[in-house]
């Protein structure tokens, strides 16, 4: 796994290497093994490296044979082999076995569209010098970040945020609309960042930019849901399998130790077992618990790791507020608030004492209908196609003014009360059920300037336009689809990458491999979300694999004990964001407010809080000259 930047400008004029160099080093997380430069007329890259494959030849750049096509790739490219053979059979003379030199020749066959022939996680930057053309790309999911600045005359682009914010030239300006989607989501969504004119850039997109000044921003891939497929339930289930392992195969190519995360939940054993059975050597697994036994899978894991005899090690978490307060903001340089990024950083990094890649069960929830939220949009629309809207609407809007709401009261009378949901249509019901904190709430928790700032603005409408875009009408089908666009990326996946990044750990994903999401989207939902449970024909493709306990016992997710940990552990952090107002961010009497009656236990207030306090702490960090 690699960190890669740069400066590409449209009047060829020398970029600043110093400052490329300050871009780079920023990175030096994500590759501590080697650091690289490239420059051309008008252009400059940086690269840092994590050795995993070719780790001899792998130096980067990489180029064509001529040398006028330079790349630099954040990830890997699992299908590189079948590629490399293909270009060799096609004249190409490759002088690595490595993935990156691959696409330097893809390039020379395809141009911009050799994204198309990839398989794999990455972030790419390539410099066609003779066109003086750059191309960007980020993969289908968005496993793998890239920020971008455009300036009139110059691109800027990086891995991450603190790469771009190495430029002291740059205005740090907050978007006030992007800290009003943190707070209602626990992420800011691409392709905004937190900062205004610091922009992400979309998973399955490109940037192609030319030397006289155009830039075209491309999206080449989305998921579809159409075309259900009409296969018997047992088909479905038998090919589930195999598609499984040929992800999970292709993703266990690697020249350096190599393992899995395991929380003893489906998604993790099921990529554990796969493992299992396509490995001669006991896998290398991992996993973390808290003293709190409601939020501790230790047990489960080492149950897994039992049953297919991995050499397994796990580690009890203590409650530390230093990592959430002066770790975590380090290496999530944009606000980011799902509290599951404590423990991810943490078996992160206990995984690092032994291996440089590890296999996570990432992405089965969104493709196989696995949360709890998904079962309670079925009830709601169920209850919507039985009842007349001319008498349901009324009633439940007639309920939703009674019932209580506004910052006092706790988030289950607000959000996932069914009468007030069914007030709703269903995609705003739907947001409100995947929203962390109602849009009301963390509106009313800004500061007045930042509140007028977002005056008409709804986060609900970025995401709305997600949902339109669905290429169903089958309900679930269309949320699936909304929350690998949103939920997926810009929550889950981001949080692996930072966590692991941040200790160089290489994590990858199988579940959501593009090629596997392209055959389960046309899965019916009638296999996914049955008998009021999820991920119905994955377990059932399992049951050969998994006993029973692991597949029909309790779901427990990979969270911490919110309440408690902001109920005492960071009282007095919460206490100086109450005072301060994150440094004018917040409404600190709001805070305050909300700390009484979290306090009193009045009210569960945990997640507007803990977002209030990472807030504050990315600002203590990152906003400061």
């Amino acid at each position: 796994m690699c960190g890669l930047c740069g400066i590409y400008k449209f009047n060829k004029a020398d970029p600043d290497e110093d400052l490329v160099v300050r871009m780079r080093d920023a990175l030096a997380h994500r590759g501590p093994d080697d650091a690289g430069i490239y420059k051309s007329p008008g252009v400059c890259f940086g690269f840092r490296r994590l050795s995993i494959i070719d780790v001899a030849g792998g130096h980067q750049p990489l180029f064509n044979e001529d040398g006028t096509v330079a790349v630099m790739l954040n990830g890997e490219i699992y299908n590189y082999r079948e590629l490399r053979d293909r270009l060799l059979k096609r004249g190409h003379r490759l002088a690595t076995k490595s993935d990156t030199e691959v696409i330097a020749h893809l390039y020379e066959e395809y141009g911009p569209d050799f994204v198309h022939e990839l398989r794999g996680m990455f972030a790419i930057a390539v410099h066609d010098s003779k066109r003086r053309r750059m191309v960007l790309a980020r993969d289908r999911l968005g496993i793998k970040p890239m920020y971008i600045r455009r300036t009139n005359d110059a691109i800027y682009f990086g891995s991450e945020l603190k790469s771009i914010l190495a430029d002291a030239t740059l205005r740090k300006e907050i978007d006030a609309t992007s800290v009003l989607d943190f707070l209602t989501i626990r992420s800011v969504p691409a392709p905004k960042s937190v900062l205004k004119g610091v922009e992400k850039l979309r998973q399955g997109t490109r940037l192609v930019a030319d030397a006289d000044g155009t830039v075209k921003i491309e999206e080449y891939w989305r998921p579809s849901f159409a075309n259900p497929l009409t296969d018997s339930p047992g088909a479905i289930a038998e090919e589930l399998s195999y598609r499984l392992d040929e992800a999970v195969k292709l993703r266990m190519i690697a020249e350096v130790p190599l393992g899995a995360f395991l929380s003893g939940g489906v998604d993790s054993s099921a990529v554990v077992a796969s493992m299992a059975r396509q490995s001669s050597l006991p896998i290398k697994t991992c996993s973390v618990g808290f003293e709190d036994r409601e939020h501790d899978e230790r047990e489960q894991a080492a149950f897994v790791a039992n049953l297919f005899k991995t050499d397994h090690w796990s580690r009890l978490v203590p409650a530390d507020p230093a990592l959430v307060l002066d770790t975590l903001p380090e290496y999530f340089d944009e606000p980011f608030s799902d509290s599951s990024a404590v423990p991810t950083y943490i078996v992160s990094k206990l995984a690092r004492e032994r291996v440089t890649v590890a296999l996570s069960g990432d992405g089965g929830d969104e493709s196989f209908a696995g949360y709890r939220r998904y079962k309670y949009d079925a009830l709601e629309n169920r209850v919507r196609a039985l009842v007349p809207a001319g008498v349901l609407e009324p009633a439940a809007r007639a309920f939703s003014t009674i019932a209580p709401s506004g910052p006092r009261v706790p988030r289950w009378m607000r959000g996932k009360t069914l009468l007030t949901n069914l007030a709703r249509d269903p995609a705003r019901a739907y947001f409100y059920s995947v929203s962390a904190t109602p849009v009301e709430v963390a509106r009313a928790v800004l500061a007045p300037d930042l509140r007028k700032a977002c005056a008409g603005y709804d986060p609900f409408d970025d995401w709305k336009q997600h949902y339109d875009d669905a290429d169903t009408d089958d309900p679930l089908g269309k949320i699936l689809y909304t929350d690998i666009r949103t939920y997926l990326a810009d929550d889950i996946l981001t949080k692996v990458d930072r966590a692991s990044m941040a200790v160089s750990l290489e994590a990858r994903v199988p579940v959501i491999d593009h090629k596997f999401i392209e055959w389960t989207s046309r899965i019916p939902s009638s296999l996914k979300l049955k008998n009021g449970g999820g991920k119905y024909i994955f377990k059932r493709a399992l049951e050969a694999r998994l006993p029973a306990r692991i597949l029909y016992g309790k779901k427990h997710g990979f969270s911490v004990p919110l309440s408690k940990w902001t109920r005492s552990d960071f009282a007095g952090p919460l206490d100086e964001v109450a005072r301060t107002g994150a440094g004018g961010l917040l409404d600190g009497t709001v805070i305050s407010q909300l700390l009484a009656e979290h306090r009193g236990r009045e009210a569960d207030h945990s997640e507007i809080l803990y977002a209030a306090l990472v807030l504050d702490r990315w600002r203590n960090r990152w906003m400061r000259s």
